[in-house]
């Protein structure tokens, strides 16, 4: 007896926004070429009328075959899907729009039944040996409650050294120094093949919707791919956060998420890509490091 692959809605909205799926299209493919990809390289016929129960368009199509085909099917074809989609993104040297694309999509493939190419295996086992030696995270929490009690002036200073040796510590290979400017710190670092700006501020009160929108406006100065972490100490006015919007670069940290990344030793790009992901589901761009981990 077949499989049967559990394609879910948030499955499927990964599968339309990777593959180009609004207003019935999939990637570049017009009807032609659509019906002799699938005929050459995966020997379906995909005009075939069965799959014209949701609409005739080439996206129906594709979602009516992946609801309705079993888990090795389905894993052929967005192989396929992926390799031709990468293919044509090197080609046409377009950056990757999408947050951790390509982990996404493999984490899909596992879930289905599947196996990531060696070659995407040995590129994300490295994860788990980057979590902070325990004795490092001890070190830089008692820092990090230290600088928190100094006088303005030397806390700007202090905060800007812990914060280049906890970036340092997670191998966030940061492209830049950090630099105090007033009251915040600059700075750049890359994280899973994502370049991400840095905007830090140490002081009270709590930062509010102009600052983050200020900072949002030099992301999106910046190339396409690049994104921003605002690590504000004193953490953020919940009217800022509302009023900042959605649909941003930018994800937000306070002093309590360092603190809890440090005390409970997370892996630092595990709490990101969580963040990352939360904001791209719910629209916030800042959710305590306790709240994605309940």
């Amino acid at each position: 007896m077949e499989s049967r692959a559990k394609i879910r809605s948030l499955d499927m909205r990964l599968i339309d926004d990777l593959f180009g799926m609004g207003d019935g299209y999939v990637l570049d493919f017009s009807n032609k070429t659509f019906s002799e990809f699938f005929n050459e390289e995966l020997g379906i016929n995909i005009d075939d009328p069965r799959y014209d129960t949701e609409g005739t368009s080439k996206a129906k199509r594709l979602r009516y075959f992946l609801r309705s085909s079993d888990s090795q099917a389905i894993i052929r074809v967005l192989l396929a899907l992926w390799e031709y989609r990468e293919a044509k993104r090197r080609r046409n040297r377009v950056e990757e729009s999408i947050p951790d694309a390509e982990e996404e999509f493999y984490r899909l493939i596992e879930r289905l039944g599947g196996a990531r190419p060696d070659t995407k295996k040995r590129a994300t086992e490295p994860r788990a040996a980057t979590n902070i030696d325990p004795s490092v995270a001890n070190a830089l929490k008692t820092r990090l409650v230290a600088v928190s009690r100094l006088e303005p002036q030397a806390r700007g200073y202090a905060y800007e050294g812990f914060l280049k040796e906890l970036f340092d510590a997670n191998g966030l290979a940061a492209r830049a120094s950090f630099r105090l400017v007033g009251e915040q710190i600059d700075g750049s670092f890359q994280l899973a093949a994502e370049t991400y700006l840095l905007e830090a501020k140490w002081t009270s009160p709590p930062v509010g919707a102009a600052e983050l929108r200020s900072f949002n406006a030099k992301v999106e100065e910046k190339a396409a791919w690049s994104r921003g972490l605002f690590v504000s100490d004193s953490g953020f006015t919940p009217d800022g956060i509302a009023a900042f919007g959605r649909g941003k670069r930018v994800v937000c940290m306070d002093g309590l998420d360092l603190y809890e990344i440090l005390d409970k030793n997370l892996l630092f790009a595990d709490v990101m890509s969580k963040k990352v992901r939360r904001a791209a589901e719910s629209g916030n761009p800042f959710v305590r490091v306790r709240d994605l981990y309940t």
